[in-house]
């Protein structure tokens, strides 16, 4: 059993996060930072989120793409959930545990323009920037991200490891 900080009233949901390619081989990151919560400091995460009701991996990954970048792909453009890992996190207020996989899509377009016009409010406040990176980069940064063990594991699940990710308590 995981025990949980008694700090906020807990969430429990599923997850699906991105590592979104462009023709350069890099990877989208957002700057990110939760304005309830300025202790965090800022970070770099992997665009996703949380499934709607009735969603498949490949639906909610399709969707949130659209509503954080403005990317528009189909779903056979996705590689398969191959990482898999269960997360909690403080998020504005509230807990959030979530089982989360990660999929790959591969953009034609080298580092195109993020359009987050279709991006919930609290998006809007939360990212305030982006950035294409090569995956050396990841690895050799001292920045943090989300999912927090992203520069351990990026290049094994990019060459086609499956990874089964231990509980992370984030934040």
């Amino acid at each position: 059993m995981i025990e949980l900080p008694g700090d906020l009233p807990v969430i429990e949901r599923t997850a699906v996060r991105l590592v979104v390619r462009d023709a350069q081989d890099r990877v989208l990151l957002f700057h990110t930072r939760d304005p309830d919560h300025p202790r965090l400091g800022t970070w770099w995460e992997l665009p996703g989120g949380g499934m709607d009701p009735g969603e498949t991996y490949a639906e909610t990954a399709v969707r949130e793409l659209r509503e954080e970048t403005g990317f528009v792909v189909t779903a056979a453009r996705l590689g398969p959930p191959a990482w898999r890992r269960r997360a909690s996190f403080i998020h504005r207020q509230r807990r959030h545990l979530q089982d989360e996989v990660v999929m790959t899509v591969r953009l034609d377009a080298a580092g195109p323009d993020v359009d987050g016009a279709e991006r919930l409010d609290y998006e809007v406040e939360d990212y305030f920037g982006f950035r294409w990176w090569t995956v050396d980069e990841v690895v050799g940064s001292a920045e943090r991200f989300y999912p927090g063990r992203l520069p351990a594991l990026l290049p094994r699940f990019l060459a086609g490891e499956e990874i089964d990710e231990p509980f992370e308590l984030w934040s």
